[in-house]
C-alpha cells in the first residue's frame, strides 16, 4: 500500500476567502524534520517497489543512455588572452578535466591542469561548477563551487603559478564574478540567506580574509536578481539589475580597483536593455521603441544620442547581439526559429546562414577574442548531434570544429517536421516533433509531447541522445512551442502570462488534441512532460482535463502556486510576481486560484503521475510536489499509478555527473515506456 501522509489541518484566510492545507507540516525549511524526511522515504521505498519488476528495463535503458556518450572526449579548444582553453573527460570519469597551454604552444602533452572535477567531487553525493575565471594577467583562477545542490557557490582563489589555494573562502555567493583588470581584484555577488536572491556587489582583493572585502552595491527591490559580466573591450565590469519586465547596468572602471559606480541608464517601468562596448562605442539592445527589441550605438550614455543601426521589427525578436573588429553578429528569432544575421561593420553589406531542417537551433559559441574574422557558432536540430562550426566571416570558408560523436546512431533513420496548431482564440502555435520513419505507424504510436511556456523562454528543437531510446521503441515525440515561451517573441510571452497565463494551459491542450487528430499518437498512449514551470503546467492540465493522458511526469513541479506566491521567505517568490501575479492583491489571487494545481485537486480518477523533486531544490521546494501528491493521494478516485520520487541528496537539477545524471531519466524513460508496454503492477495488459 502507498503511504498516507498524516493531515493536520492549515487555515489561511485571505480576500475573503479560506484555503485550507492538510500537509502544510511537510514544510521544514532545514531538511532535518525526521517526521517529513521519514515520510519522503517511504515515498520512494513504495515507489522503488512499484518499479522493482522494471529494474532490467531501467537498467538497459540507462545503459544504452551511456554508451552514446563517448568515454573519452574533448570540447573544441577556444583562445583568450594568450591561453588556449579546453576540458576533457577521461574514461570513466564523470566530471571534466579543465585544461590550458599558450597559444604559442601546440602539444599534446603541454596542457596544464587546471581543475580535475572528479577530484574536486570525490567523497561528495553532488558538485558543480557555476563558474570558472582567470585574471587578466593569466596568473589567478576563481572557481565557484556547489556541494549541496542549492546554487550557493562557494568561491575560492589559486594561483596558478604554484598551484597553491589561497586562505580565503567567500561563502554563499553566486556563479556571476568578474575579475579587474590588476589582477588581484575581484567582484562578486552575494546571496540572501534566506531568499537566496543575488543581492549584493563586494569586492575582493586576493590573498585578504572576506571580512576585509567592501560592498559596492546592495539592491533593495527584491524583483532585481544581481549578475556580473565585462564589456567587449574590457574597459568595464558592468552590474546587471533585472526584474522580468525592466532592467539597468551599472558600470565599474575595469581600470581602477577602487572604481565608483557609474549608471548607465536608471530603471524604468516596462524597459529592458543591456549593453556592451567595444572600439570606444556602447551599443545597447533595448525595448523602449518596440517589444522586440532594436539595437543602438553612442559615444555617451545619454539616451538622446542613442542611434538604432538595427531598427525593431514587429515579426523579428532580436535576442543578442556580439561585436567583432569589423563584424556585427545578430541573433535573431523569426516564426520560432533562430538564425544568425552577419553584418560588415564597414561596408553594412548583410549575410545570413542558412539551415535545412524544419526545426532546429543555431546559437552564437565562446567568442571571447574579437579581433578575429572567425565566428564561433553551433547548430542542433532533432535529427542532427550537436554541431559547433567556425566560420570565416571575411572569406565565408567554414569548418566543423567539433561534432557530438552519437555511437550507432544513423541521422537517415528518423524524421522531424514542425507543425502549426490553431488556438480556440486563432492564435498559430508552433509545434517541432521527431520520430523514427521504420516505427511510425499513423494513429498508432504512443507519443509524448514536452510543454514549458514561462518566463519568455524558448524551448528549442535540438538533438537529445537520450530521446532516441523512446524514439526506438516507436515514440513520437513533440515539444509543444506554447504562449509564455519567447518561441514568437515578447508578444507571445505576454500572451501567455499574468492574467493570460491560462493561454498556456489551453495551448498545450490544443496541441495534444490535434496530434492524435492528425495521427501523430495513439488516443490511449498520449503522455505529458514538464519540469518545473514546465510541472505547472503539467499540474493544470491534469486538472483540466485528466482523462486525455495515460501518463504524465512532472518533474520538479511548481504547482502550490497560491500559498508559495503569498511568502516572501520562500527563494524567488517577490521576483516571480511580474511573472504570475502578486496574490496579495485580490484579483491576482482569484486568477492564480483558478489553475494552481494543488487548490484544484478534486474526487476524480487522475492519469498515472510520476512526480519527482529534489530535498534540496531551492528553485521549486520539495514541499510542493510532496504535499501536491498527498492531497491526490487522499483525493482522487481511481487507482492509477501516483509516485513521489525525491532524491535525497539534490535540488532543481537533478544529481551532478555525466552519467549519473542520466538515472533520472532513465527512471522517466522506464514509466512511459512500463505504461505502454502494460507491464506495471496492478496494470499489466
Amino acid at each position: 500500500m502507498p503511504p498516507k501522509a498524516k493531515k493536520i489541518p492549515h487555515t489561511m484566510t485571505l480576500h475573503g476567502d479560506t484555503r485550507v492545507d492538510d500537509y502544510y507540516w511537510l514544510r521544514d525549511d532545514f531538511r532535518t524534520d525526521p517526521e517529513v524526511l521519514a515520510y519522503l522515504e517511504q515515498e520512494n521505498q513504495y515507489g522503488k517497489q512499484i518499479m522493482a519488476s522494471q529494474n532490467r528495463l531501467r537498467d538497459t535503458l540507462l545503459q544504452e543512455i551511456i554508451q552514446r556518450i563517448p568515454q573519452r572526449d574533448a570540447s573544441a579548444p577556444w583562445e583568450k588572452n594568450g591561453y588556449r582553453y579546453r576540458h576533457i573527460y577521461e574514461a570513466g570519469g564523470e566530471y571534466p578535466v579543465y585544461q590550458r597551454q599558450p597559444v604559442a604552444t601546440n602539444t599534446p602533452d603541454a596542457w596544464q591542469i587546471l581543475l580535475d572535477g572528479n577530484q574536486r567531487a570525490a567523497g561528495s553525493e553532488f558538485w558543480d561548477m557555476g563558474g570558472m575565471s582567470i585574471s587578466t594577467d593569466n596568473r589567478i583562477m576563481a572557481v565557484a563551487e556547489d556541494y549541496l545542490s542549492r546554487r550557493q557557490y562557494s568561491l575560492r582563489l589559486q594561483n596558478l603559478e604554484t598551484g597553491n589555494w589561497y586562505p580565503e573562502t567567500l561563502n554563499n555567493v553566486s556563479s556571476s564574478f568578474v575579475w579587474a583588470n590588476d589582477g588581484a581584484t575581484l567582484y562578486y555577488i552575494r546571496k540572501h540567506p534566506q531568499t537566496l536572491l543575488p543581492y549584493q556587489v563586494w569586492r575582493h582583493q586576493v590573498g585578504h580574509p572576506a571580512d576585509h572585502d567592501v560592498l559596492i552595491y546592495e539592491e533593495q527591490d527584491e524583483r532585481y536578481y544581481v549578475s556580473l559580466s565585462k564589456t567587449t573591450s574590457r574597459k568595464y565590469v558592468m552590474v546587471y539589475l533585472s526584474s522580468t519586465t525592466a532592467s539597468e547596468i551599472l558600470l565599474l572602471d575595469a581600470d581602477d580597483p577602487d572604481a565608483r559606480l557609474v549608471n548607465f541608464l536608471p530603471r524604468s517601468k516596462d524597459h529592458e536593455y543591456s549593453v556592451d562596448h567595444y572600439q570606444y562605442w556602447f551599443y545597447i539592445r533595448s525595448n523602449r521603441d518596440g517589444k522586440n527589441f532594436a539595437l543602438y550605438r553612442s559615444r555617451v550614455m545619454e539616451p538622446a544620442a542613442w542611434k538604432a543601426i538595427v531598427a525593431h521589427r514587429p515579426d523579428v525578436m532580436l535576442e543578442s547581439f556580439t561585436l567583432f573588429s569589423r563584424w556585427l553578429v545578430l541573433e535573431e528569432r523569426q516564426q520560432g526559429l533562430t538564425q544568425l544575421r552577419l553584418i560588415n561593420r564597414q561596408t553594412h553589406e548583410e549575410s545570413r546562414i542558412a539551415f535545412d531542417d524544419p526545426a532546429y537551433v543555431t546559437w552564437v559559441s565562446t567568442n571571447p577574442e574579437p579581433d578575429t574574422p572567425w565566428l564561433r557558432y553551433g547548430y542542433s536540430s532533432m535529427t542532427v548531434a550537436d554541431t559547433l562550426y567556425a566560420l570565416n566571416m571575411d572569406t565565408g570558408e567554414r569548418v566543423v570544429l567539433k561534432q557530438q560523436d552519437v555511437p550507432g546512431y544513423r541521422p537517415g533513420d528518423y524524421r522531424s517536421e514542425r507543425l502549426w496548431v490553431t488556438a480556440a482564440d486563432g492564435a498559430q502555435i508552433p509545434v517541432s516533433l521527431v520520430y523514427h520513419r521504420e516505427h511510425f505507424r499513423k494513429g498508432a504510436n504512443p507519443l509524448l509531447v514536452y510543454g514549458y511556456g514561462a518566463y519568455g523562454s524558448s524551448i528549442d528543437a535540438d538533438f537529445s541522445t537520450s530521446r532516441l531510446s523512446l524514439l526506438d521503441r516507436g515514440f513520437v515525440v513533440a515539444i509543444a512551442h506554447i504562449r509564455g515561451g519567447g518561441e514568437l517573441g515578447q508578444q507571445w510571452y505576454e500572451d501567455g502570462k499574468l492574467d493570460h497565463k491560462m493561454n498556456t494551459f489551453t495551448d498545450y491542450i490544443q496541441v495534444c488534441e490535434s496530434l492524435l487528430a492528425q495521427g501523430y499518437g495513439a488516443a490511449e498512449y498520449l503522455y505529458g512532460m514538464g519540469g518545473s514551470a514546465g510541472g505547472l503546467l503539467m499540474g493544470a492540465v491534469v486538472n483540466m482535463r485528466p482523462d486525455l493522458f495515460r501518463g504524465i511526469v512532472a518533474q520538479v513541479p511548481f504547482v502550490d502556486v497560491l500559498t508559495t506566491m503569498l511568502d516572501e521567505s520562500i527563494p524567488l517568490t517577490t521576483g516571480e510576481y511580474e511573472e504570475w501575479g502578486d496574490p496579495n492583491e485580490a484579483r491576482w489571487y482569484q486568477y492564480m486560484k483558478q489553475y494552481s494545481p494543488y487548490d484544484n485537486v478534486t474526487a476524480r480518477e487522475y492519469p498515472h503521475l510520476l512526480v519527482t523533486t529534489g530535498l534540496h531544490d531551492s528553485q521549486v521546494q520539495y514541499w510542493e510536489p510532496a504535499k501536491w501528491v498527498a492531497k491526490l493521494r487522499d483525493t482522487r478516485l481511481g487507482d492509477n499509478l501516483l509516485l513521489l520520487c525525491t532524491d535525497m541528496d539534490t535540488g532543481h537539477g537533478g544529481k551532478s555527473g555525466r552519467f549519473k545524471s542520466w538515472e533520472g531519466v532513465a527512471l522517466e524513460y522506464t514509466f512511459l515506456v512500463a505504461l505502454t508496454q502494460g507491464t506495471l503492477p496492478g496494470h499489466e495488459d
